[in-house]
Formats: structure tokens, C-alpha cells, sequence
């Protein structure tokens, strides 16, 4: 015979039964995406992140959530794209520069020179040629998600100032782990050093390098302004980010959380772009105010010598006729802008 006190410690074990079912099935339903990436928590790509988290839990409702590890806690660029690869982490950011060494068509954008200006980056990778470049990543399990604005790139250095090629005969340049990278300083005649981001603030204070090259926010982010006290804006390239999602993930997600994700995407591209033009020039401000001198050199020079890299690329039609069409994009913006000039 079951007792009245035994009965209801039955009945009470259901009711938590019932309510830890409840709760795995609410769990259940929450879309939890791991995001790693190797940048610190003040860089702008960063907070763009962070926004695209903000969107995507408000549009679906709390269905869809985002973990960020940043500061590179799961590991360097190269690495994050192998656990992508194998399904290990689902989302990533990563620069075209390492994302060419698995996708051969990005190395067209880390050539030196190759956008006009900012809108001609900007109508380059947000329209149907940056579309094409990342559906391209599919072939090789890394679904791409989006573009973010990675400025443009150009020398810092500890012991003199480059106000030409010239000046980097003999410097040993810290790059990123990619060829075109390798090639673009060879052909200034500087020594390119591969060394990774996380390490170079320790390679720069022991004089493993020389100098290296990137962006004002990671320049000042790293704190890399401490030790090299010259910047030389020539914008020799305009290398871009790009979110990556693995295919694994990505095959698993509804319609709806397409759809959602695709909603916090756009809407974190837009807000990052802001973040990262704003924090241009505070970031400059702020380097020159710790004693960095910022020079402005005449670019013709540089590129005048980089052209051949250009000529490398004659013998792969497939990346030379996608040279021409972004080239052909940014003269088709140069006359829209003489006519409106003329108007």
C-alpha cells in the first residue's frame, strides 16, 4: 500500500521531472553559434561582432544566441579556420590575406592598389563580385557570412621613417602568413618576416623585426604604437575581414534561422563600418598624442613598384578577369562621380 506522505513524494518527483524536461526542451530550442577570432575586445571588428550577437538574439527572440571568445583564447586565424573546417567552431573572422591560403580567389584582394577608394571597395565586396567570393568558400567547408571593413593597411616602423621604397631596403617587415603579403614587400624591397599577430608586439621589442604593417585600429589596439614611434600612411593595400561560418552549421540551420542570421549580419555590417571610420581617427589622434610621428608619403612610388605583381596574375585567367572586373567597377564609379561633378 502506498502511503499518503510516500504519494506525494511521488507526485512531487513528477512535477521536477516535468520541469527538467521543460526546461531541456526550452534549452533545446536555443540556437547557441561559438565565435572565436584573435583581435582584442576594443578593436572595431570586434564590436561589430558583438552588435551582430545584440541583432541576432533580438530578431529571433532569444531563439538565437552567440558565445564570442576573442583575443585569440581558441587559437590563431589559421587554426580557427581548421576547427571550422572539421566542425569543431562554428563562426570565425578571419583577414582575406590567411583566408587565401584555403580560397585561392581571395589572394586578388590583398593585391596592392587594387581599389580606387573606399566606395569602390565598399560596391566591390558588398555587391555581386564580394557575393561570388563568398559563396566560392563553400567548395572548401567555410560558409561565407559577410565582409567587414578592414581599412587600409600601410608601415609603422621602430628605428626611421618610410617616406619611400627605398627606405625599406634591408627592414625586416613583419607580414601575416600570406603570399601575396610576402610578395608585396619583397617587391618594395623590404624583408618580409612571417610572425603572428599575437607575437609581434614581443618580436618588435626584441628587434625580431623591424616593423611591421597594418591598419590605425590594430596598430593602436596591439599597442604596437609603444615601440614603433613612425607610421607611413601609403595605403598599399586594403585588405578586408571576413566572417566565416562553418558548412557543417550552416547545414544544420531552418529557413527561419537563415533568415535571422542573414537580418543580424546586415545589420552589423552597417554599425561596423561606422565603428571602424570613427575609430580611424581617434586612433590616429591617439598614437600621435604617445609621441608617434605620422607621415603622409607620395604613394606613386609604391605602386609604380608593385605593378608586378599584377603581371603574375596574366597566366591565371580566372583571377586576371576577376582583376579587370573590379578594376573596370572602380572606372565606372570615377565617371558616375565626373558626371555628378559636371552637374
Amino acid at each position: 500500500m502506498i502511503t499518503n506522505a510516500k504519494s506525494r513524494r511521488i507526485g512531487w518527483s513528477w512535477v521536477l521531472l516535468l520541469c527538467f524536461l521543460a526546461s531541456c526542451q526550452i534549452q533545446s530550442e536555443v540556437r547557441v553559434i561559438k565565435v572565436a577570432h584573435a583581435l582584442a575586445d576594443s578593436h572595431p571588428v570586434h564590436k561589430g561582432i558583438l552588435e551582430m550577437q545584440r541583432a541576432l538574439e533580438e530578431v529571433s527572440g532569444g531563439k538565437m544566441q552567440m558565445k564570442i571568445y576573442s583575443n585569440g583564447q581558441l587559437g590563431k586565424e589559421r587554426e580557427l579556420m581548421e576547427l571550422l573546417q572539421i566542425g569543431s567552431l562554428d563562426m570565425t573572422k578571419v583577414s582575406a590575406g590567411v583566408l587565401e591560403n584555403f580560397v585561392p580567389e581571395f589572394k586578388v584582394l590583398t593585391l596592392p592598389y587594387l581599389f580606387e577608394d573606399s566606395v569602390h571597395m565598399a560596391n566591390v565586396l558588398d555587391g555581386e563580385i564580394g557575393k561570388k567570393l563568398l559563396v566560392k568558400a563553400e567548395e572548401y567547408n567555410l560558409h561565407g557570412v559577410c565582409f567587414y571593413d578592414a581599412g587600409t593597411r600601410s608601415f609603422y616602423t621602430k628605428s626611421r621613417p618610410i617616406n619611400s621604397p627605398e627606405d625599406l631596403v634591408g627592414m625586416k617587415i613583419r607580414v601575416m602568413n600570406s603570399q601575396s603579403a610576402f610578395d608585396m614587400v619583397n617587391a618594395l624591397g623590404g624583408s618580409p618576416t612571417p610572425v603572428s599577430f599575437g607575437e609581434l608586439y614581443t618580436a618588435l621589442e626584441q628587434g625580431i623585426v623591424d616593423g611591421a604593417e597594418n591598419n590605425p585600429p590594430s596598430f593602436y589596439t596591439s599597442r604596437h604604437y609603444e615601440i614603433c614611434k613612425y607610421y607611413s600612411i601609403d595605403e598599399h593595400t586594403a585588405v578586408p575581414d571576413v566572417l566565416l561560418m562553418s558548412t557543417f552549421l550552416w547545414s544544420r540551420l531552418s529557413d527561419q534561422e537563415k533568415e535571422w542570421l542573414q537580418a543580424a549580419t546586415d545589420q552589423s555590417v552597417k554599425y561596423q563600418k561606422q565603428v571602424w571610420y570613427d575609430s580611424v581617427q581617434e586612433y590616429l589622434k591617439e598614437v600621435q598624442e604617445a609621441g608617434v610621428t605620422v607621415l603622409y608619403p607620395d604613394k606613386a612610388p609604391f605602386e609604380a613598384k608593385v605593378q608586378g605583381l599584377y603581371r603574375s596574375f596574366e597566366s591565371d585567367p580566372k583571377l586576371q578577369e576577376l582583376i579587370e572586373q573590379i578594376k573596370a567597377l572602380g572606372e565606372e564609379d570615377q565617371i558616375v562621380e565626373e558626371d555628378e561633378t559636371e552637374s
